[in-house]
């Protein structure tokens, strides 16, 4: 079982070279790839906590995030993770009627000068199938991003 276990192992991360600790941007755009799949078609899939954890290590990481981790790192948390939302799912302010309302209000929230609600957090939670917590307003200098 040792040698099998070993082997296949090596085989994933031939595959899947982020696994084994790979820094390349290529590496990780295919693993994010992979994890988007599996999130869709076997979300129940062991891959899926082992290639999220190489993603946010290389995003963590990466020079080509560091200024987008910077701004984020210095954001409330939920302003935050709203943040990497939009730019995960390619939404703009405008997209928030249902949760928050008018895009005028969204950008004051985005800069800081209003903060999100428990009425917003709970329509994002359940808009984006994530807990409610996730938008508490802790810093995020304690916490990964999502």
């Amino acid at each position: 079982m040792i040698t099998e276990a070993i082997q296949a192992t090596n085989n994933l991360i031939k595959i899947v070279p982020l696994l084994g600790g790979s820094t390349n941007k290529k590496d990780y755009e295919q693993a994010l790839e992979l994890v988007e799949y599996l999130v869709e078609h076997d979300p129940d899939s062991p891959l899926v906590d082992l290639l999220a954890e190489k993603v946010a290590r290389y995003e963590d990481n990466a020079p080509e995030f560091a200024e987008f981790n910077a701004r984020i790192a210095e954001m409330p948390h939920g302003v935050a993770l709203l943040r990497v939302l939009m730019d995960q799912h390619g939404l703009t302010q405008s997209s928030f009627v249902d949760e928050i309302g008018q895009r005028s209000y969204v950008s004051r929230i985005l800069r800081g000068e209003r903060v999100l609600t428990d009425k917003h957090k709970a329509r994002l939670a359940e808009r984006f199938k994530l807990p409610f917590e996730a938008f508490n307003e802790q810093s995020t200098h304690s916490t990964k991003h999502a």
